[in-house]
């Protein structure tokens, strides 16, 4: 069974806007957050409340609050000592308890749910958080704790782009270094691999980005085969060039053990958990071209956009759908393997969602029809055309936009000229 991934990418795109604009300071960019949380309908959230951490005092103050619930006064303080949960938040993030403070059940405070977020500041050996974020709701579900997890992501790093903006210009040099470094880990163009012809292409915002593709031979005893890996760093700018890095050579060193797919999966989710406590989730497709007779294509899909998979024979399409979480967003996932097969002149093409969602000048979105119409009209021509043909669209689509992503395709096309069919 497929595992659907959708709604958390749409709350992770709903809570992203949320964090648009200019703020004056972290603690307005949280009430602006908080606020439109609690009055968007799609979270159920009821109340909520912005706490942040004085270490001099050693307590949380309440710094702002919005919802139905009673009023708790400005100012109010928290005791660390009374609230071991705030030191535990540095491993888990978010949590949900009971209320203990008398004063706090008489507002009508009885289960409330936690996240952490900033900078985090070391107190008698402790660890804690500069801010907290308190919500409560009618059902706290396990969606309710991803959706939680989600916003404490998102929201970490808009505060560190606030913090960090200034001292991103100093860092320009070092950044043209890293383009560098990202342009000699993509492969080439293209690979030839018996009957299949395999052809992509990076096409980064700015000088570094976070998308990222390679090929991977196997030369093992084991039967031919070559891997094929796209992903995308949800992050902007050196984040996620950082990130795609991370991937890079997590990736290589697990291949290098000759894991299962399944099993490298995993592990790459938790070492991206583990790594990146701060930054936004990736997402990732990877797959393994076999020389069976059907020439058996094995996949798994973390959270990434569904690649388009064309039988040329039947002229249909068919999308390889998620079979998994987003990478990084929760600690332990499982992740499914599927197949398909690749008949001759059959069209497999992965891209990122610099593809499918640009924009044009009315912010009206490329699509994932138009990539299958484009495919469809060149389906003839070689994998590096069809490649170029999808581009060349995008581009001229999202020419006069004024939102612009990194652009990863890759397009596999099984040719008529292998002696091993």
């Amino acid at each position: 069974m497929v595992y659907s991934n959708s709604s958390q990418r749409d709350i992770y795109k709903l809570v992203e806007k949320f964090t648009e604009g200019n703020y004056k300071s972290d603690l307005v960019f949280l009430k602006s957050l908080v606020k439109e949380l609690v009055n968007h309908h799609e979270f159920e959230i009821i109340g909520g409340r912005v706490w942040e951490l004085n270490p001099q005092e050693k307590v949380y103050e309440l710094r702002y609050q919005i919802g139905s619930l009673k009023k708790i006064p400005n100012n109010y303080k928290v005791s660390l000592e009374d609230y071991p949960v705030f030191s535990e938040l540095v491993n888990n993030r978010t949590s949900l308890h009971q209320e203990t403070d008398d004063f706090l059940r008489q507002k009508g405070i009885e289960v409330y749910s936690v996240t952490a977020l900033g900078e985090i500041v070391k107190i008698d050996n402790h660890r804690y958080y500069k801010w907290v974020l308190g919500f409560n709701a009618e059902h706290i579900l396990q969606s309710f704790f991803e959706t939680l997890n989600i916003i404490s992501s998102v929201a970490s790093v808009r505060i560190r782009d606030m913090q960090y903006k200034e001292e991103r210009k100093k860092l320009q040099r070092d950044i043209n270094k890293a383009s560098e470094i990202q342009r000699n880990l993509l492969p080439q163009h293209n690979l030839e691999f018996h009957d299949y012809s395999i052809f992509g292409a990076c096409i980064p915002d700015s000088e570094v980005g976070g998308d990222y593709f390679d090929y991977f031979k196997n030369h093992s005893d084991e039967e031919e085969r070559v891997g094929i890996v796209i992903s995308d760093a949800a992050s902007k700018g050196l984040p996620a060039a950082i990130q795609a890095l991370f991937v890079s050579g997590a990736i290589r060193m697990g291949l290098s053990f000759s894991p299962k797919i399944s099993a490298l999966l995993n592990r790459l989710n938790s070492l991206i958990y583990e790594t990146f406590p701060f930054e936004r989730f990736v997402t990732l497709f990877y797959c393994e071209l076999t020389l069976s007779s059907n020439r058996l294509v094995l996949y798994a899909n973390a959270g990434h956009c569904s690649p388009i998979h064309f039988s040329y024979f039947k002229n249909e399409f068919s999308f390889l759908k998620p079979t998994g979480g987003l990478l990084g967003i929760l600690e332990n996932q499982t992740y499914q393997i599927e197949n398909l097969s690749m008949k001759h002149n059959d069209i497999l093409v992965l891209y990122t969602d610099g593809i499918s969602e640009a924009q044009d000048k009315d912010g009206n979105q490329y699509g994932e029809q138009r990539i299958c119409d484009t495919i469809r009209k060149y389906k003839d021509e070689t994998a590096k055309n069809i490649a170029y043909m999808i581009i060349e669209d995008v581009q001229k689509y999202s020419a006069n936009s004024i939102y612009n992503d990194d652009k990863t395709i890759v397009v596999v096309k099984r040719e008529i000229k292998s002696e091993i069919d």
